[in-house]
């Protein structure tokens, strides 16, 4: 059967639904050429105005996973369980859930990307432990995940082709924010890299891509469906990010702050939320029989310390140097380290009645609210994230957040500390990070962490 975009188009411009075989021409055409950015970009915009059913999603997302390498798993024993987050501000939770989930058993065979904007990859995480190869034949990916129970490498470029290219042109359409988009650009990547069962982290607030919880839990509900639909079993949490999870936001800093958790010395936001993530991980994995008894075994593996050793052996199987998991000098040092303080300029409109006018300066007060996205720009900044995908980074580069939401404060204590090895670039950092925190004379209870969960 032959198609012609422009009737393509037409269709979904006057709300029509979209066969299986038209969305196949337009995936098909966008990613070999034949069909040119302007129509490409028209339909996108049709689809942001008039939307796709839960078939029409499906269809595209199956379509952009075919676009390219699919990766298939069956030769690893066990079921294979995925974990992706939508992205965060000091997200560094595949770094500790996945050797929790490989403790209890689960195989987990994971590709992860790198950060590009205000929010780190996995990848560039990794990358900052001395000699680390993000990069495996299939052959050595099969046979670590076989031996050490998990391998995590960087996303072949042959993965969802389609997806590259579309998301090129929906940064510059204005057409991001479109579920069923949003939908087919994660879910096509992830049924592509070949696991049996996925596990979603949807963030919502401030620091994340979506700010609306309840814009959020429609995403999550819509990329389960389609998982489901696609045979593999899919959950998704629905997690706050109106705060950075932790303290460390960076590369090398993050990496600590993972390996601190695996010790069990973690912050408490980061060891609940790997360990309720983890949790589902086992239960998918069919090594649990309730969500419940999978985040038994999972603390089990924690306070044991055989995450830890799973951890170790995975950066030794990746060529990278496991000294770094009790010597910490081993991973790159920032040059260049300058702390903020709560300072008296601060302190102006802060009063318990609502009146803007200064505050008394030896009294106490408490942290209300922290713009997490400003503190992802700030990481950015001092050199831990890329503004395009070819900026190189600065693996000792980021921000540690040293008060969070409810935590008291007094005159002079140190809030955060900006690192890198370009010292213009630390101070850049620090004049954009004036407003990242709110202060109040009463204490604010911090928000939910964990607000749903959608199977």
């Amino acid at each position: 059967m032959s198609f012609n975009m422009n009737e393509v188009i037409t269709k979904k411009r006057d709300g029509g639904k979209l066969t299986e075989e038209e969305i196949k021409y337009f995936v098909n055409g966008y990613t070999d050429g034949s069909i040119p950015d302007y129509q490409a970009a028209a339909l996108l915009m049709a689809i942001f105005f008039q939307h796709m059913d839960e078939e029409e999603t499906l269809a595209l997302t199956r379509a952009m996973k075919d676009s390219g390498d699919t990766v298939d798993l069956s030769s690893i024993s066990g079921i294979k369980v995925d974990k992706h987050s939508t992205g965060g501000i000091g997200d560094k939770i595949t770094l500790i859930a996945g050797p929790l989930a490989a403790a209890c058993g689960v195989p987990i065979a994971k590709m992860s990307g790198r950060g590009l904007g205000f929010t780190g990859g996995t990848i560039d995480k990794l990358e900052s432990i001395p000699g680390f190869q993000t990069t495996l034949a299939p052959a050595e990916f099969f046979k670590q995940v076989e031996e050490v129970g998990i391998s995590l490498i960087g996303q072949s470029g042959h993965i969802a082709p389609a997806d590259k290219k579309l998301y090129a042109l929906r940064d510059v359409t204005a057409t991001v924010a479109d579920i069923s988009l949003i939908t087919s650009s994660i879910m096509s990547k992830k049924l592509a890299a070949g696991s049996d069962a996925i596990v979603l982290d949807v963030k919502c607030g401030k620091g994340a891509f979506m700010e609306n919880e309840e814009e959020a839990a429609k995403l999550a509900e819509t990329m389960c469906k389609v998982g489901n639909l696609a045979g593999k079993k899919t959950v998704a949490v629905l997690t706050d990010m109106n705060q950075p999870l932790g303290h460390a936001v960076g590369n090398a800093i993050e990496v600590i702050e993972a390996i601190e958790t695996l010790k069990g010395r973690g912050p408490k936001d980061v060891t609940e939320l790997s360990i309720y993530l983890a949790g589902w991980m086992v239960y998918l994995g069919r090594i649990a029989s309730t969500h419940e008894e999978g985040q038994k075994m999972v603390r089990d593996a924690l306070e044991l310390g055989k995450a830890l050793s799973i951890f170790r052996r995975l950066i030794t199987s990746q060529g990278g140097n496991p000294r770094v998991v009790d010597n910490y000098n081993l991973l790159p040092q920032a040059a260049h380290k300058v702390d903020m303080f709560f300072n008296k300029e601060m302190l102006s409109g802060i009063s318990s009645d609502g009146v803007n006018t200064a505050a008394p300066e030896d009294a106490v007060y408490y942290v209300s609210e922290i713009d997490s996205q400003r503190v992802g720009i700030c990481s950015q900044r001092t050199g831990a994230g890329r503004a395009v995908k070819e900026d190189p980074i600065d693996p000792s580069a980021g921000v540690i957040v040293h008060k969070k939401i409810g935590d008291e404060v007094r005159l002079g204590d140190k809030l955060a500390t900006f690192c890198g090895n370009n010292e213009d670039k630390v101070y850049i950092a620090i004049n954009e990070a004036a407003n990242i925190f709110t202060f109040s004379s009463t204490k604010t209870e911090p928000p939910a962490l964990i607000k749903r969960t959608i199977e």
